[in-house]
């Protein structure tokens, strides 16, 4: 009964057939013999290449690729890009101001990709048979399990299994209630409402985890609405401090990008220029040491052509919570701005799911943190239209580089774990040699 020589040999065949395709890029080459001195110059030196070097560093490579085989996969492009970053790191690493992004390769994969699909291209066919799959042979996800995989995406403890040693059901419930009576009196030891919100992320979790309403939960866990609540539940469940590991990248890399924007962009495009026109009017009447971060988030939305009312919405300076229209605010987190024409208020809300959840926000730096780890806390997807944006401000500012999977909402099947919007953006800020400012 166990044997079953012809589906054995039917296996054996198969598997010799497609050894060579399988086997060719253990065995491959990178022609680093073959690319122009001027660019071996600069690898063995540590510099980056500028970006006519690099295409043809990627035509070469290519080249060679599509010599070895026809049928090029993802996985094949992402191990010579491996390898050739770890030959050169410092001249190939996608990297800003010191500051791995990612895996470090993912440019580079995304450049050998494309250079092999136009390569691809003339030889075939314009035409082709449309190829019909049944639910059985699709290896599309299921919605659960992208939508479990959306949830969980850069977080390290999302689903918490054991209650906390000594902890019961009935002593969290102790504990939530203690922090709303915390809350509400003046003077209150924030250091113990942060334990107390530490010691029962378990319960949030499961909350959180089983779809209860944002509205439930502002009800009954107020204070993780509040700045400190909202930062201590990110750290438990990303590893992360908030506005820390903001602040930090910030110093790092924020000068480096309002440079490339103020600079490099506006030879690229006129719209882009308006915009930058724009915000300088803007930034002219805002006086706070926000002013850097507003310009920064509003060109990036700029940058990647997405629009500033999926961020924010604004209403009169003078406007009370209550008066705020809530039917007109979108579901996913957005910043409500105190003053129509521009950030300068000081003064910000916070909506989720077309509630507003706190109304005394007096900084934009909290505003954005806060807004950027609802998507976490809460099992929110990144909308779409501010797929690009958010991700840069995820992977470069907020430092949550996942290799695999998306924060962003469901959508067509991606071939890069990385936006290649995002990429694009974060190669050039790589190559971006600084000028005398």
């Amino acid at each position: 009964m166990m044997s079953r020589s012809p589906g054995s040999s039917s296996s054996t065949s198969s598997n010799s057939c497609q050894s060579p395709e399988v086997d060719w890029v253990t065995t491959f080459m990178i022609p680093w013999d073959k690319l122009p001195e001027e660019l071996m110059q600069l690898l063995e030196r540590g510099k980056r290449p500028n970006p006519r070097l690099r295409r043809e560093m990627i035509r070469i490579v290519a080249n060679e690729m599509m010599r070895k085989s026809s049928r090029i996969s993802k996985n094949n492009s992402t191990e010579v890009a491996k390898r050739m970053v770890a030959k050169y790191p410092r001249s190939l690493q996608d990297v800003i101001e010191g500051d791995v992004i990612g895996a470090g390769y993912h440019s580079l994969v995304k450049q050998l990709q494309n250079r092999i699909e136009n390569m691809k291209r003339s030889t075939t066919p314009k035409i082709r048979k449309r190829k019909t799959f049944t639910e059985s042979d699709t290896d599309e996800v299921s919605s659960e399990q992208r939508a479990e995989v959306q949830d969980t995406y850069g977080c390290t403890k999302w689903d918490v299994k054991f209650l906390p040693l000594g902890e019961t059901t009935e002593s969290q419930l102790a504990k939530k209630e203690k922090l709303k009576k915390l809350l509400q009196e003046c003077g209150a030891n924030p250091d113990e409402m942060k334990d107390l919100m530490e010691m029962t992320f378990y319960t949030q979790r499961k909350e959180v985890n089983h779809g209860k309403a944002i509205k439930s939960l502002l009800d009954e866990w107020p204070f993780w609405f509040e700045e400190l609540g909202m930062a201590v539940h990110f750290k438990e469940l990303t590893g992360l401090d908030l506005k820390q590991t903001f602040l930090r990248n910030l110093d790092l890399k924020g000068k480096r990008l309002l440079t490339y924007f103020n600079t490099e962009c506006v030879k690229k495009s006129k719209k882009f220029q308006e915009a930058l026109l724009k915000f300088k009017v803007m930034r002219g009447q805002q006086g706070d040491c926000s002013a850097d971060v507003t310009e920064m988030v509003l060109l990036l939305l700029s940058y990647f052509d997405e629009k500033e009312e999926s961020m924010f919405y604004h209403v009169d300076d003078v406007c009370l919570p209550e008066e705020v229209k809530t039917d007109d605010l979108n579901l996913t987190p957005t910043i409500v701005v105190c003053g129509r024409s521009c950030f300068s208020a000081g003064k910000f809300m916070l909506s989720l799911d077309g509630n507003l959840v706190q109304a005394n926000i007096t900084s934009f730096i909290s505003a954005l943190c806060m807004m950027f780890a609802s998507y976490y806390n809460f099992n929110i997807h990144y909308p779409l239209e501010l797929a690009s944006t958010l991700e840069f401000l995820q992977r470069c500012l907020f430092s949550i580089n996942p290799e695999r999977g998306t924060k962003v909402e469901k959508k067509a099947k991606s071939r890069l774990s990385v936006n290649p919007r995002v990429l694009t953006l974060i190669q050039e800020l790589s190559d971006f040699e600084w000028r005398d400012m």
